[in-house]
């Protein structure tokens, strides 16, 4: 079956299931998926890809209906953002980044959406950086930054952001990712330990919104790549309590956040 079909079905199937934005269903029926995973790309399951876990369908279909962005026409653009054709002007979001670009799909639903110059990625895993540029350029949207970070702390030299999506866990919203959002701009992430909703908070770290519960794996911090204990702590924890005992010591929810700068004020 042609690949454009078998996009339209999956997409088909997914608005039966839930309520997805209508500009981001038009961008999950462009993108070609089988760019970026190789096996059954347009079945409703995660999927391995490039040693990494990608998201189901379904799920990229809710973030990026929580993230809530306003293209212009409120449908996709052309590569540099601007409507397709004869579409009016509407009151569009700007610049979004995307923490955690895994193989890239996110990041490409979004350039469909919004065009590339406004996509920016990053991932703490040099290899899946290499991942995502290469998928995004066989797909059509190699003009999206793709950079190798500490997702934690964003990408500040290219802030501020009207939208950051956080494709991993936190206990609470990171700091620095805040602080690089525009006035009124949307941050949305899996909040929680080992019980995750899906939650969108305001350029103050307040929540405005939640989207039901998710599974995601813990955001790393800088020296937690791949096959390293994964923490979710700040660079300056203790290393020495990655191997105490617990029920979740080894996916890194035995603790809070810590905010050591918090801590360090109170002294």
């Amino acid at each position: 079956m042609d690949p454009g079909d078998l996009r339209g079905e999956m997409v088909d199937s997914l608005e039966e299931q839930l309520s997805i934005d209508e500009a981001v269903a038009l961008a999950m029926r462009s993108v070609p998926r089988q760019e970026f995973v190789d096996d059954a790309p347009y079945s409703n399951r995660a999927e391995e890809a490039a040693g990494t876990t990608v998201l189901a369908p379904e799920t990229v279909a809710r973030l990026l209906t929580a993230l809530d962005v306003d293209s212009p026409d409120g449908g996709p653009t052309d590569r540099d953002g601007d409507p397709r054709d004869d579409a009016t002007t509407a009151d569009d979001t700007g610049d979004i980044l995307v923490v955690g670009a895994g193989v890239g799909y996110t990041a490409a639903l979004l350039a469909e959406l919004l065009g590339e110059r406004h996509v920016h990625a990053v991932d703490i895993d040099r290899r899946l950086v290499y991942a995502a540029r290469s998928n995004l350029d066989s797909a059509g949207y190699g003009g999206v930054l793709v950079d190798a970070r500490d997702g934690a702390s964003g990408l500040p030299e290219y802030a501020p952001f009207d939208r950051i999506l956080v494709e991993a866990a936190a206990i609470s919203p990171p700091r620095a990712l805040i602080e690089q959002l525009s006035p009124g701009g949307r941050l949305v992430l899996p909040l929680g330990g080992p019980e995750q909703t899906l939650t969108a908070v305001d350029d103050d770290g307040d929540v405005i919104d939640r989207h039901g519960p998710v599974a995601f794996k813990p955001l790393l911090v800088d020296g937690e790549q791949r096959g390293r204990p994964a923490r979710n702590r700040t660079v300056r924890e203790d290393t020495e309590r990655q191997e105490e005992p617990g029920y979740f010591a080894k996916t890194g929810w035995e603790q809070e956040w810590i905010d050591w700068d918090e801590q360090l004020r109170r002294r």
